[in-house]
């Protein structure tokens, strides 16, 4: 974690360093967008800005103990939203790769409400949320990396989870 957030550091104080951060989550950003869109040439360029915008507003990236990859989620989800978004504008029915997969506009547009909802939780149940599931961990993984009981790690996960479900059905 600490070499991800000295890496962060480089590439904020020279934009050079952002290509190993490209590297480094180019292939599961890319997976989490093409698994949403199902058209490859439109995940490729989705994926193309997110990178883009992440480069674009790296300065601002301010390190939370999050993972990286959790911010480039987000950029990914909201991107994947406003190509939907795009595509229902340009023609009255839904988009073929919407009605198609099992995820429609519908369901991209949830998905970046969670991520935007996972970034309010308190910072412990936060960094456990992204652990298991953007990054799949495991309970024990969860607690060897953070220094906790697999109990301990158990109740935030419950917690969070419980923060997001009263968020999302809230708004």
């Amino acid at each position: 974690m600490e070499d991800e957030r000295l890496r962060i550091e480089a590439a904020q104080g020279d934009p050079r360093h952002f290509a190993v951060l490209y590297e480094e989550h180019f292939e599961r950003v890319y997976a989490y967008v093409v698994r949403r869109v199902c058209d490859r040439s439109d995940a490729q360029d989705i994926t193309a800005d997110v990178f883009q915008q992440a480069l674009a507003n790296l300065k601002k990236f301010e390190w939370r103990g999050a993972p990286f990859a959790a911010w480039l989620y987000r950029i990914a989800a909201n991107a994947i939203a406003d190509h939907f978004q795009r595509r229902a504008r340009q023609s009255a029915s839904p988009p073929p790769e919407a009605s198609a997969s099992d995820e429609g506009l519908d369901e991209v547009e949830r998905r970046a409400m969670l991520f935007r909802s996972v970034e309010r939780l308190p910072p412990d149940q936060r960094r456990v949320i992204v652990m298991r599931f953007a990054e799949e961990k495991s309970i024990r993984e969860i607690a060897q990396a953070l220094g906790r009981s697999e109990g301990a790690v158990k109740q935030l996960q419950w917690r969070g989870l419980q923060s997001l479900r009263a968020q999302m059905i809230h708004g």
